[in-house]
């Protein structure tokens, strides 16, 4: 997945920078028992997230795995939350297999062939525990690869294809309020999530001439600057999405999670746009993820 939904560490207290480690673990874990061993390499950051936001977090004990195998780490046991998160991990990821399978050239899109091929019985299994969250992924990028034929230059509109898949991961609970908070709060981040990919993907999009609806909204035929009208433009944006999404975690009721959610959403994720739309986030995402993992 994107990978840019990343806590700031160092504004952590040490209880929840460990509450997090558990639930990263607890995630790997829960999609090696329920989706294969070889499903652990897609495990997401993003999905940590919903994760934490579903309630994981409660139990935790000792495990041992390849990334530790000489000291053991606190690990989240089994729930609900981690095998939700675990299986639409799997199911968004083989549909963005599918996506690059569409978008590209027979032999440029050969390693994500041979990817979806592998991950198969995997997606297959996690589409019949969740049909609804696999529709909804099918019926939304369907959308998406309209608005990328017709070279659409609005950046809202593929922008809310897009959020509303994660809008749509957390089944309704029956609690309308608490259900309406939860829809906006990931629409939200999953609305930042694909402009901040589209920025990051410029360079890249202007050499293949694909789809880039910052390159068509304004345009443009070469990257914009970021202290550009282009970047102010976006930068008010995601700030504007980032803003939307703590105000929706606000109307939550306040869990052990609440301060890791509040972390990653009014510190992690600004940090990263920085990065982004300054073009520094290539060569600081590994030291940054590298964090994550020590």
């Amino acid at each position: 997945m994107f990978g840019y939904v990343l806590p700031l560490r160092e504004e952590l207290k040490v209880k929840d920078w460990e509450r997090y480690r558990a639930v990263y673990c607890g995630l790997c874990h829960t999609m090696g028992r329920q989706c294969g061993q070889l499903s652990r390499l897609l495990l997401s950051y993003d999905f940590t997230f919903l994760a934490l936001l579903l309630g994981a977090g409660g139990g935790q004990h000792k495990c041992r795995c390849v990334a530790a195998p000489c000291r053991g780490r606190s690990c989240c046991t089994a729930s609900a939350a981690l095998e939700l998160a675990a299986d639409e991990c799997m199911i968004l990821t083989w549909w963005k297999f599918q996506d690059q399978i569409q978008d590209e050239s027979f032999w440029k899109g050969l390693g994500a062939r041979l990817l979806a091929q592998l991950y198969r019985r995997a997606y297959r299994r996690a589409a019949r525990r969740r049909p609804d969250f696999d529709r909804l992924v099918s019926r939304q990028l369907d959308d998406l690869h309209r608005l990328e034929a017709e070279r659409c230059p609005s950046l809202d509109h593929p922008a809310d294809a897009f959020a509303k898949i994660l809008a749509g991961a957390v089944p309704p609970t029956g609690d309308t309020a608490r259900d309406r908070a939860t829809q906006q709060l990931l629409y939200h981040v999953g609305r930042w999530i694909y402009l901040t990919d589209a920025w990051d993907d410029l360079q890249d999009d202007l050499a293949q001439g694909s789809y880039n609806p910052i390159l068509l909204r304004y345009g443009l035929d070469k990257a914009p600057a970021p202290e550009g009208p282009e970047g102010q433009q976006l930068r008010v944006t995601l700030t504007h999405s980032v803003n939307l999404a703590l105000s929706a975690l606000q109307l939550l009721e306040e869990t052990e999670n609440t301060p890791l959610l509040e972390n990653i959403l009014w510190g992690g994720l600004p940090l990263v746009q920085r990065l982004v739309l300054s073009g520094k986030w290539k060569q600081q995402k590994r030291l940054l993820r590298e964090k994550q993992r020590q």
